[in-house]
């Protein structure tokens, strides 16, 4: 598991942006990845693990991988 910190999340439509020493640009994450049962928010600044999956697919030339994350 990798540590990430929330750079923004988007309550009302439960995704955002985190930040860790392996996503440098940011990875993507919605709320249904969350491993906490109707956990929607995260708060910025927050600390979480990134517990990556399979490797996702290609578009416009980036790497998109699923991640799951337990607060």
């Amino acid at each position: 598991m990798v540590t990430a910190t929330v750079r923004e999340w988007f309550e009302d439509d439960g995704w955002g942006v985190l930040d860790s020493a392996e996503t440098p640009g940011g990875c993507f994450v919605h709320f249904s990845n969350v491993q906490m049962p109707g956990f929607r928010a995260l708060g910025a600044g927050q600390r979480v693990q990134l517990d990556w999956e399979a490797p996702g697919f290609k578009q416009d030339g980036f790497d998109y991988r699923a991640v799951r994350v337990i607060p």
